[in-house]
């Protein structure tokens, strides 16, 4: 299950994800059991890491249906029941690419990692929710209460970006850190007044008797995205190959706008839940289509534009104390891929 947060300087927080006990319904949570891939790994092949999440689920149709070969690239496809997981070892060298949101890429930057975004996955416009007990009905009421969240995650993020909104202070409200799972389970035991966490959290949180969401990522467009990252040392070597996965990304869409009953099948089951629970999950997160991706890379004065979202991250890791100095960010961005595909589509 994917932890959405994002690291500081380099240092990969350990976190071990607590599901609430006794909890059984699929609707709570994503499977993650990792399941033996007997696919035998092709000498050179493109090696990319994904984990639990709606919007990269996707990949799991790429390999199934056979995308990644009529597109001319052959795909090691690593599944990671850690997120966490998927990072380090992007960051250790042993993965080429990795399915990870703008906030981890940012950090990772910050800690002198090449990392580089060729793709705009998705965002979520939903699935993160800041979440508040009866009797609150403003952001102005969280004034004096105990708000949790975990410490540097894109749902602490999100709560900030709230309380600015607002005109509120971080240090009008009680800040409790907590990791997801426990923030969440503290808040339906009534021991704080309010919670940001994200989806499968959220459902967990909403069973407190009269509990309701206060904002969402549905509030903020862009400020919480997933991409498609590479090293900057495999672009530079492999761009054909890297052309090859983002071509694959759009063939898959395209599959799915009209093999849409099939995607869900494969996607429901590699996240261990019914089609019709994985459709209700899936309606908080908003996949990017090739023309928001070219309009996702461009200059913007809103979060709309990586290029801004990923400055406003940068300065959320110093005032979260998560890093020293602003990280550059400024050789994180390469559109090429998505600009080629658009041209062969004719869609440029």
């Amino acid at each position: 299950m994917r932890v959405r947060s994002f690291l500081s300087s380099g240092l990969l927080f350990l976190i071990s994800l607590v599901l609430i006990i006794g909890c059984t319904n699929p609707a709570v949570y994503i499977k993650t059991t990792n399941e033996a891939d007997t696919t035998a790994a092709v000498e050179g092949a493109v090696k990319i890491g994904f984990s639990a999440w709606p919007g990269w689920f996707p990949w799991q149709v790429a390999k199934e249906q056979g995308i990644f070969d009529q597109n001319n690239v052959a795909v090691d496809l690593k599944w990671f029941d850690g997120y966490l997981e998927s990072i380090s070892t992007l960051t250790a060298g042993q993965i080429d690419g990795n399915s990870q949101t703008l906030g981890d890429t940012v950090s990772s930057v910050s800690g002198g990692a090449e990392q580089v975004v060729v793709l705009v996955n998705d965002n979520s416009t939903g699935n993160d929710k800041v979440i508040v007990a009866e009797g609150i009905t403003s952001v102005a009421d969280l004034k004096g209460k105990k708000v949790a969240a975990e410490e540097g995650t894109v749902d602490h993020f999100l709560l900030l970006l709230g309380l600015e909104k607002a005109g509120i202070s971080k240090q009008d409200i009680q800040f409790v850190p907590l990791e997801t799972g426990k923030a969440s389970a503290a808040f339906v035991a009534g021991q704080v007044d309010a919670v940001a966490v994200f989806a499968p959290f959220t459902t967990q949180a909403l069973k407190r008797p009269g509990s309701k969401e206060l904002f969402s990522s549905k509030d903020f467009p862009g400020a919480i995205s997933d991409h498609l990252v590479f090293t900057r040392k495999f672009i530079d070597e492999n761009p054909d190959k890297v052309q090859g996965v983002v071509d694959s990304w759009f063939a898959t869409l395209n599959y799915m706008q009209t093999n849409l009953e099939q995607a869900y099948e494969v996607m429901a089951k590699r996240a261990g839940v019914s089609i019709e629970e994985y459709k209700a999950y899936a309606d908080g997160t908003k996949i990017f289509t090739v023309e928001e991706n070219i309009k996702a890379f461009q200059p913007a004065n809103n979060m709309s534009s990586l290029l801004f979202a990923a400055e406003e991250m940068g300065q959320f890791l110093i005032d979260a104390e998560l890093s020293v100095q602003k990280p550059d960010t400024s050789q994180m961005f390469d559109d090429r891929f998505v600009k080629a595909y658009a041209a062969k589509a004719g869609k440029s």
